[in-house]
């Protein structure tokens, strides 16, 4: 009767929460880089296991079945140096939590993984902010299903990768999360016919941990040679074809946006023959990129944006003449202004050099004095104003690629 009784308890906790552990507690701690010392001030790992001991301590009537521990590494140092990491890092937290309420020692499950790599994609996975994310991704794979054959080390790939832009991306942002080790305490509820519930018999701690290799020295932390940064300046060759020399910077802001000045300043005069050439002024941009070079590569392919800007001219050659705004005051006192939406292409024909085409179309007023030169004077004729509403926008740029990353490989953007 007494075993009919408890068979029955046994199956009623199979039900309520499942066969083999499938209700589980966890939990995950995190180490310093190339460290295996288990530090409860750091990334909360007191707060992590001291809120494990007290769910515990809470299911009192339910037996841990299994006490799992994956100690892992994030990919940078040797493949006998992670290993080494991943398990000792396992030992240390099996030192630290050893008195949890109800684990034996023989349910001890430890699996040192070592590199992390399938940790690694699916980070790379869930951040769409990734460098390259496409090639990453592929060369994961690839490093996990052992088809590379060029012989070189796995990491050694990953960090000659389009320049070291989507290593330094990882390293920076991913890589922290790969060094943290995980506890999963699974609850078994399989009762047996002599009155108890199964215990998972796994192999002990002590069976697969391994002293560190004589041969493998810790290595400093590493230091990426820079971090990723697209910059540019340009010059629009229409302007400068024009005696009106002009230049431009753009920066990327990240997630596919960038912003952008541009300056065009000419001041050519010669009073004897009365010929002016004068113009200056700049505009603002905000630009959008999109399409597959643009994915591929900040900076480069389609863009589209929206630009505001001012303009103030003289132009005469001896006859009559235009003077964009009133004579004799500040910028904004005589400017036109402009403002519009643009779209353009960014064509890579060097290894920092591209070919940016653009053009605005908006709108284009103020006013435009209209004068007359005789003898040392000009003689105003009529103020005008106006409002234009067309192209006010066109560039044949010449862009030279600024900062770490921020080049073209033969063959196309890679």
């Amino acid at each position: 009767m007494k075993k009919r009784i408890l068979l029955i308890i046994g199956l009623a906790a199979s039900i309520a929460f499942g066969v083999r552990g499938q209700w589980a507690d966890s939990a995950f701690v995190s180490f310093r880089q190339s460290s295996t010392v288990l530090d409860r001030n750091f990334d909360r790992n007191g707060e992590h296991i001291d809120s494990l001991v007290q769910s515990l301590r809470k299911n009192t009537g339910h037996r841990p079945g299994r006490f799992s521990i994956v100690g892992g590494a994030s990919p940078e140092g040797s493949v006998a140096f992670n290993k080494y990491l991943s398990e000792h890092r396992a030992a240390a937290i099996k030192a630290a939590v050893g008195n949890l309420p109800g684990v034996a020692d023989s349910a001890v499950v430890v699996n040192a993984i070592g590199r992390d790599w399938s940790g690694l994609r699916q980070a790379v996975l869930a951040d769409p902010d990734v460098p390259y994310r496409t090639e990453v991704l592929a060369m994961i794979d690839s490093i996990i299903a052992g088809t590379d054959r060029s012989g070189q080390d796995d990491v050694t790939r990953l960090k000659r990768l389009r320049g070291g832009v989507p290593y330094i991306y990882l390293y920076n942002t991913i890589f922290p999360s790969l060094r943290r080790s995980r506890i999963v305490v699974d609850y078994a509820a399989e009762p047996d016919l002599h009155g108890g519930v199964v215990r998972i018999h796994s192999i002990p701690l002590q069976s697969v941990l391994v002293p560190r290799p004589e041969n493998v020295v810790i290595p400093e932390p590493e230091e990426p040679a820079c971090r990723p940064l697209y910059l540019a300046l340009k010059t629009n060759l229409l302007y400068d074809a024009a005696a009106l020399p002009s230049i431009g910077f753009e920066a990327y802001v990240g997630k596919n946006w960038s912003v952008v000045g541009n300056w065009t300043y000419g001041w050519w005069d010669k009073d004897n023959v009365h010929r002016y050439w004068r113009a200056y002024g700049g505009d603002l941009a905000v630009r959008r990129w999109f399409g597959r070079k643009a994915a591929e590569k900040p900076l480069t392919g389609h863009h589209l944006g929206a630009y505001a800007g001012v303009v103030t001219y003289d132009f005469e050659f001896g006859g009559v003449g235009h003077m964009g705004g009133l004579p004799g005051r500040n910028l904004w006192d005589r400017c036109n202004y402009m403002a519009g939406i643009e779209y353009g292409y960014s064509l890579p024909v060097g290894r920092r050099l591209n070919i940016d085409f653009t053009l605005g179309l908006g709108y284009l007023g103020g006013k435009v004095i209209r004068y007359v030169p005789s003898g040392n004077f000009y003689l105003w004729q009529k103020t005008s104003h106006f409002n234009w509403v067309g192209p006010t926008k066109v560039e044949i740029s010449l862009v030279w690629l600024i900062g770490c990353g921020n080049y073209n490989r033969k063959g196309g953007v890679k």
